[in-house]
């Protein structure tokens, strides 16, 4: 990737106009190992051989056990505009296999109301807080049409949209062992191309984005990062874009593997259809 230090002053105003533009958005830490997924093979295993010879496909094997089972999540989101740095959390519980879970979004000393709930279930999200004059209703959408409105920041929060990326990863490194949650981990670390970094982002953004990168000549340097247990699940996502101070962390930790997971959508009385959902909160 080139990354001329020419493009740097223009790309980072750019970088930092895209994200100001989402109005406001840290760094998690440690994780815990649980039941339900797939043993990595030992030590000295010719599979494990392959693996270690090709991290993205290891990758790529991690996300998919991780996907197939359910999570305790933990997310930090930091967001900077190269003089301020916003702080967003999302915590809750989620079955990735069974497409249900239930999170809440919160933003300490943020405008307004500081949390929103959301509810996922089979193809649809509920969020409570959206549906202005009636911030009691849930309001409903489609969890396959919502769209991002910022650059890493995943659909209406989907814990899902950052593994798809993470799998999507260029040029896969196996940087070694680390301790995530008192236990071993291998850390990989890629990076997203456009394509991936651009996907299911709105006309408006993606448009920004389009232009930064033709004003760096390349992708842009996004940074995709996953620590995976000695399970072979992914027990921590970090997503990064960082221009000359402008930049987006997003970092996931996964703990409580398998544990059953409740969500049931709210009374149809409560809820109001959305078409779109937009803002701090949403994503």
């Amino acid at each position: 990737m080139r990354r001329s230090r020419a493009f740097l002053a223009p790309v980072g105003f750019c970088a930092a106009a895209l994200l100001a533009a989402t109005g406001c958005s840290g760094e998690a830490d440690d994780a815990s190992g649980g039941g339900g997924a797939k043993a990595r093979p030992a030590a000295g295993d010719s599979t494990d051989a392959a693996a270690s010879a090709d991290p993205g496909k290891a990758l790529r094997d991690a996300v998919a056990a991780t996907r197939g089972t359910s999570v305790r999540l933990d997310q930090e989101i930091e967001l900077g505009d190269g003089t301020k740095t916003y702080q967003m959390s999302i915590t809750g519980d989620f079955d990735l296999a069974g497409d249900k879970g239930r999170i809440a979004v919160e933003m300490p000393g943020g405008a307004g109301d500081k949390r929103m709930d959301e509810i996922f279930v089979d193809d649809m999200v509920y969020l409570r807080g959206v549906v202005q004059g009636a911030e009691d209703k849930w309001g409903s959408i489609s969890r396959d049409k919502a769209e991002a409105h910022s650059v890493l920041r995943a659909p209406l929060n989907d814990p899902e949209h950052a593994l798809v990326q993470v799998a999507a990863a260029k040029k896969v490194s196996d940087e070694g062992t680390e301790t995530v949650n008192g236990g071993p981990t291998t850390h990989y670390r890629g990076m997203l191309d456009h394509a991936t970094t651009a996907s299911r982002l709105d006309t408006s953004t993606r448009g920004k984005i389009d232009e930064a990168r033709e004003l760096l000549g390349d992708d842009l340097p996004v940074f995709a990062d996953a620590w995976v247990d000695d399970a072979g699940r992914v027990v921590r996502t970090r997503l990064t874009f960082d221009m000359s101070g402008a930049g987006i962390t997003t970092t996931m930790t996964f703990s409580d593997f398998g544990q059953p997971v409740k969500a049931t959508a709210p009374p149809t009385a409560d809820t109001v259809p959305l078409t779109s959902v937009a803002g701090v909160f949403p994503g």
